[in-house]
């Protein structure tokens, strides 16, 4: 049978795709009357008691208005008395999160590629007085953010790395030979360049088994973890020059660990420590439960306060059998795991204020999930279900709040719908919606 011709084979394509999204919207907007329900009995439960306006009030300016982290940093400074104003790019200007009763006001900037991104967060902290920005960077937005900060820092203040501190823990290499240097456990990494230098790489020497990474962040290839090298040297010839690696975008070799993944959330003054969070991981997981694991905060707390350095960072570790936990990663930003908070009210003070006592989800605490996503999970994979009916009995919605319910809705039925029908109407594919961070995942996003 001969093979259609490449325009009745893309034509199927988008249709098949438009088909995928129209379906995706209506499956939304059939849970509405969960939803609804849902948020009427939330709002059925007392309301937690007002908080007495701090003397001190502040206004707090976060971006990333999109990400349900953003929200959740906004109602608690919003808790703690604060004013919050609210940034997100005009693609994603329908968050749900902008609803929310903890936003007192929420401003259209240009994306963080743009000349113009820093220019208008400057206009957006002199017209509503912003005292501190505190940025909630997707992985794109980390170096733009800081180049920001340089203009900022000198209106308010600003609790990101500056972009020199952050270029050196966002390079996986550079990051690793820092920590090398401090005498942290990290996995044997080498920088790549050239696909010759994998293929002349001498693996027999070793014995060990690794990895590729992209240096620059690939929402696609993270998730790839194809061990090197492969059975033949051909295949892996093969599966190294099938990947962009050069000069301009340089790539890891690393160790490949085998144990249990764990992730952090630290929020660090001059060096100290102050929000400290530590959960199991996974590449797409979207479940949070804080864990105790000593030797990981340790580890924390010593590189961090080998920086000096006031921000964000979040740090991915792999637990061998030998029982060391390794750091495979540092990523300069909020981590979603943040949302274990929920309830803790020293968490505003901890962003703000030195010397705030350190802040931690408490251990047998409630698990943050997304609900709609484990329901849609528990459907895709059945035999999932009962554990993930088990998280929800238990634990407690990330976005859901019986004080704040409009996000949730916005969220579900405003927000994500938005997404949907706009790659609809340009025609651009999609891999997966992501209801933690707002957005639906595409090939070279961000």
């Amino acid at each position: 049978m001969a093979a259609p011709d490449v325009s009745s084979d893309g034509a199927l394509r988008r249709l098949a795709r438009a088909g995928r999204t129209v379906g995706a919207v209506a499956l939304l907007q059939a849970t509405l009357p969960v939803n609804l329900a849902l948020v009427g009995a939330a709002r059925l439960r007392p309301s937690r008691p007002p908080v007495p306006p701090d003397p001190r009030r502040r206004t707090v300016l976060v971006s990333g208005g999109k990400m349900t982290k953003a929200l959740a940093l906004a109602r608690h400074f919003h808790a703690a008395g604060h004013r919050v104003v609210m940034v997100e790019t005009a693609r994603y200007r329908w968050t749900g999160h902008r609803f929310s009763r903890a936003v007192d006001a929420f401003h259209v900037v240009p994306d963080t590629s743009s000349p113009d991104y820093a220019d208008a967060l400057l206009r957006v902290v002199k017209e509503e007085g912003v005292d501190v920005y505190v940025p909630v960077c997707s992985p794109a937005a980390s170096l733009p953010d800081a180049e920001a900060g340089a203009l900022l820092s000198g209106h308010c203040e600003v609790v990101h790395l500056d972009a020199g501190d952050l270029c050196q823990v966002d390079d996986k290499q550079a990051f690793s030979a820092m920590a090398a240097g401090l005498g942290l456990p990290v996995p044997e990494t080498h920088r790549i360049t050239d696909p010759q230098q994998v293929l002349d790489f001498d693996f027999a020497a070793t014995g060990l088994t690794y990895v590729l990474k992209s240096i620059p962040y690939d929402p696609v290839r993270r998730l790839d973890l194809t061990p090197l090298p492969r059975p033949t040297p051909a295949e892996t010839e093969t599966f190294v020059r099938s990947l962009p690696i050069s000069e301009d975008h340089p790539w890891i070799l690393q160790e490949l660990l085998v144990g249990t993944e764990y992730c952090t959330h630290g929020t660090v003054r001059d060096g100290r420590l102050q929000v400290y969070v530590c959960c199991a991981s996974s590449p797409w997981q979207l479940t949070y439960e804080q864990v105790d694991k000593p030797q990981i905060r340790e580890w924390v707390e010593r590189f961090v306060a080998a920086g000096g350095w006031t921000g964000q960072l979040s740090f991915d570790f792999i637990e061998g059998a030998d029982g060391v936990a390794r750091a495979i990663e540092c990523n300069p930003r909020t981590h979603s795991a943040i949302t274990l908070l929920h309830d803790h009210p020293g968490v505003s003070a901890a962003y703000l204020d030195d010397d705030a006592p350190l802040v931690e989800p408490p251990l047998g605490g409630r698990p943050t999930y997304w609900l709609h996503h484990e329901l849609w999970q528990s459907l895709r994979h059945p035999r999932t279900a009962p554990g993930r009916l088990r998280t929800v009995r238990r634990g407690v919605d990330a976005v859901l709040d019986r004080d704040d319910p409009l996000p949730f809705l916005a969220l579900h039925h405003v927000h994500v719908p938005s997404l949907l029908l706009g790659n609809l109407r340009r025609g651009r594919p999609w891999q997966k919606v992501d209801l933690n961070i707002g957005k639906l995942v595409e090939p070279g996003g961000d």
